[in-house]
């Protein structure tokens, strides 16, 4: 029987693992465009992958946490101290903005300059109408907060690696897939 009073059930550790695949592809597009010249098919291809998979990235978010209200998640250990608790809440709180925000400013920041914004296919609609001052504040918040997404994943992935190897607690454990 698995036990879910420890540890996450199975679907939202794949959703878990999901979203950290899905976050590697949407940076290494971003950052891989760059070997490329601006117009390039290359560049324009990376661009475009970055944005479906951006876009990928809000509904897996959206659908985990749907589940995670539906379902809590288990309880922590209760070694964990009161700060680290808190730590742990904000850094969460931060991750699941910056996944729902990405997406949505990607979307209006295309929106803006006029362009269409295709997901797999399917044209949605425009969240803004074209405004090349508003598209510019929202690159600028798009690209820091891009940045910043870089030192909340690593804070994450640092923790979960502290929790298992020096607090020796299941904090990392819960989110793994069960072992056979």
């Amino acid at each position: 029987m698995y036990d879910t009073t420890s540890r996450y059930k199975p679907f939202p550790i794949a959703l878990h693992w999901l979203t950290l695949l899905l976050l590697i592809a949407v940076y290494a597009c971003i950052e891989l465009r760059e070997l490329y010249p601006k117009g390039s098919d290359p560049r324009n291809a990376l661009k475009s992958w970055h944005f479906m998979l951006g876009l990928t990235v809000f509904g897996v978010t959206s659908l985990r946490l749907a589940i995670r209200w539906m379902n809590p998640p288990p309880a922590k250990e209760a070694s964990i101290q009161p700060w680290q608790r808190l730590f742990s809440s904000l850094t969460h709180a931060a991750l699941y903005a910056l996944l729902l925000a990405m997406p949505i400013l990607g979307w209006a920041i295309l929106s803006g300059e006029g362009k269409a914004v295709i997901w797999f296919g399917l044209e949605l609609p425009a969240l803004i109408a074209p405004n090349e001052g508003l598209v510019e504040l929202l690159e600028e918040i798009h690209v820091t907060a891009g940045t910043m997404g870089y030192f909340l994943i690593g804070l994450h992935a640092l923790a979960g690696l502290y929790h298992h190897y020096i607090q020796r607690d299941n904090t990392l454990l819960r989110m793994l897939p069960a072992r056979g």
